[in-house]
Formats: structure tokens, C-alpha cells, sequence
């Protein structure tokens, strides 16, 4: 398959994991890195490390179409939104900074743990309860700790962030929108030094064919987080985030 002399063959896997992993987290808020890192490793055998750096690298370019999408679906809290950004950012530096002294291989299994827990409460508030929407209130340092841990640990600021607003009762699709464009600088902030260091060589081949994919889900993500029901938006967000963390406890420990 060529397009304007280029064979576009060798990526086109890449092209759907990147749409079918925006796709869950452009509507839900979380999961891209896990669903990407997964079907890579697992269904096309590429080595974990490249793996990773890839998923790093795609997700500055899916995150910013993502955020642009949810403000134009009307989905991001201004309010919110600042108070969110600044902690997540000083948490994501503070994390790059700390991560040769906090082993966040060590403590990954215990907070996947902890939002498995949170992933179940959700799922079960989703199917038994009405949710009751009120303003959260302890962002800052959600957003704080959400950013350490997405740094140190390798990922994590869309199930922290998300799940824990959700708990506090905190709008379903307001929380998504403003929780992925926020993304959007902490990974910015994350990723300067370490796409610095990988050169331009890597937007090639399977990276440009996740990028590709990403992008073009993320449109429809956003509308999905847009017209999904407070009640849909905590069953579904309880169950992808008790299936990721499970997978995740289960590679840890496994």
C-alpha cells in the first residue's frame, strides 16, 4: 500500500493501535500508554524499552490534538484546568529530578493496586448509585502527586488524576477533557530532554504510524467523553481502570 510513493504497509498496525488506544483514552481519560505498550509488546513482539520511548514520544503529539478536541467539544474546566496544570507540572519536574533516588518500579505495584481498588468503587458507584455531581476539591495536590508519579513511575497521571476527581463526585466529561489537555504540558514538560536525545530519527516508520492513528481518533474521543451519561462515564472508567491496573499488578507480580 503506497501513498504519494511512500509504503504505508509496515505501519498500518501501528496506524490502528494508535487510533484504538487514543480512541479509549480520549473518552475515558487514561489508558493510551497501557493499551498502546500492550498490543505492541504482546501482539507485534516489539522489545518493551522501544516500546516505551515510542509511546513517550506519540503521546506529545496525540495529547495536544486530544486537548484541542476537548475544548472545541466545550469538555475542559477552566478552573479546573489552572488548577490542575501547575502542580501536575512541578510534580512531573520534581519526579524527573528524584527518579534516580525513587526506585517508581518499586511503588508502580502499589498504586496500580490502589487504583484497581478505586477502578472497582467507580464501577460499582457507576451501576448502583446515581452519580452526584459537586465541584472537587483537593486538586492541587492530586495534581502534584498524579505528575510525581506519571514522571517517576513511568505513567499514571490519567488513572490517578481521573479516578480520584471522579471519587469526589467532580462532572464525568469535564474531568476527561481537562485531565487530557492538562496532559498535554506535563508530558511536554516530561519528555523535553528525552525527545532531545532521541533526535527526529524516531518520528519514522512505527512511531509516525502510532502518531498517525493517535490524532485521528482523538476527535471522536473527545465527542464520545461529550455525549457519554455521568453514569456510562463511571461504569466504563471503573472498568478499563480496573482491567489496566490488574494487567499491570499481573506483570509486576506476575
Amino acid at each position: 500500500m503506497e501513498v504519494f510513493g511512500f509504503d504505508l504497509g509496515p505501519i498500518v498496525p501501528f496506524i490502528l493501535i494508535g487510533f484504538a488506544a487514543q480512541m479509549v483514552d480520549g473518552a475515558l481519560g487514561m489508558a493510551f500508554g497501557v493499551i498502546t505498550n500492550t498490543l505492541m509488546v504482546g501482539l507485534l513482539g516489539v522489545p518493551p524499552a522501544l516500546a516505551s520511548q515510542r509511546v513517550h514520544l506519540v503521546e506529545c503529539f496525540t495529547t495536544a490534538t486530544s486537548g484541542i478536541s476537548h475544548l472545541l467539544s466545550g469538555n475542559i474546566d477552566k478552573s479546573l484546568f489552572v488548577r490542575l496544570l501547575i502542580p501536575g507540572v512541578i510534580g512531573g519536574l520534581v519526579g524527573s529530578y528524584l527518579i534516580t533516588a525513587v526506585d517508581g518500579d518499586a511503588i508502580k505495584p502499589y498504586v496500580l493496586v490502589y487504583l484497581a481498588a478505586i477502578g472497582v468503587w467507580l464501577l460499582f458507584r457507576g451501576l448502583l448509585y446515581p452519580p452526584k455531581l459537586r465541584e472537587a476539591k483537593h486538586v492541587a495536590p492530586l495534581g502534584l502527586i498524579g505528575g510525581f508519579l506519571d514522571s517517576a513511575g513511568g505513567g499514571g497521571w490519567g488513572p490517578v488524576v481521573t479516578s480520584n476527581l471522579l471519587v469526589q463526585g467532580a462532572e464525568p466529561r469535564k474531568v476527561v477533557g481537562t485531565v487530557n489537555s492538562v496532559e498535554f504540558f506535563l508530558t511536554l514538560s516530561i519528555s523535553a530532554s528525552f525527545a532531545y536525545h532521541l533526535g527526529v530519527s524516531h518520528i519514522a516508520g512505527p512511531t509516525l504510524g502510532l502518531i498517525v492513528g493517535g490524532i485521528a481518533a482523538a476527535p471522536f474521543g473527545a465527542l464520545a467523553a461529550k455525549h457519554f451519561s455521568p453514569k456510562l462515564m463511571l461504569i466504563l472508567v471503573g472498568i478499563a481502570l480496573s482491567v489496566t491496573s490488574a494487567y499491570g499488578i499481573w506483570t509486576a507480580w506476575g
